[in-house]
């Protein structure tokens, strides 16, 4: 099954009527034409992929190994470079723009993106434990409680305070509601990873044709 795919950047959420005049929420992605900067073949890297980079970058502010790479697609240094597998490697070609054309509406898509970070938690807000006695005997309120049976040891996925958020999420089946090639954004139906401004990848949906 061959995918196509595109990067972006979240800027929103909105909501729109759809035809029949139902009120949908979408959040809104802008697609500003994706350059291709590889293309990735069998023969040459052990595996078939295209590159695409989205959001340019003065040049200034780039090393030279990357600005070098973008002046062979004869563009500049991209700030989102990321490879789409499993693609029709004859659609593509080193240079071309890949606009929000590539989606229709009514396309099923998966759409990663890096979720918020929310700083050191402890289990309470980050694993959703309950706590302790609040009465000032109890010496125990917000703790994370036993740590295992063996001393010197903690159990592998034991759920301790730690980092919240800011991990790589995919959400799948997802829904195209529209594309504007005008503006160059896409309306994807529902949420997706990430705040505002943070760069997304949008492919066709990979689990889409079993259901």
């Amino acid at each position: 099954m061959t995918r196509k795919g595109i990067l972006g950047k979240k800027i929103g959420m909105t909501q729109v009527f759809t035809a029949n005049g139902e009120l949908v929420p979408v959040t809104v992605i802008d697609v500003t034409p994706n350059i291709v900067l590889q293309v990735k073949t069998v023969e040459s890297d052990g595996y078939e992929a295209v590159q695409l980079g989205y959001g340019d970058k003065r040049e200034i502010l780039s090393n030279k190994p990357s600005v070098g790479h973008a002046k062979k697609a004869d563009t500049t240094p991209k700030r989102f470079i990321k490879e789409i597998r499993d693609v029709a490697l004859s659609e593509y070609e080193v240079g071309k723009e890949v606009k929000a054309d590539e989606f229709a509406a009514g396309d099923i898509v998966d759409v990663t993106g890096t979720s918020k970070g929310h700083g050191y938690q402890g289990n309470i807000k980050k694993d959703g434990q309950s706590r302790g006695p609040m009465a000032h005997g109890s010496r125990y309120h917000r703790r994370p409680g036993s740590l295992g049976a063996i001393i010197n040891k903690v159990f592998k996925g034991k759920k301790l305070p730690g980092r919240m958020g800011n991990h790589t999420r995919t959400m799948q089946n997802l829904t195209v509601i529209s594309t504007d090639l005008e503006h160059n954004v896409i309306l994807i139906k529902g949420n997706v990873p990430g705040a505002n401004k943070s760069f997304v990848t949008i492919r066709s949906a990979v689990k889409a044709a079993t259901k």
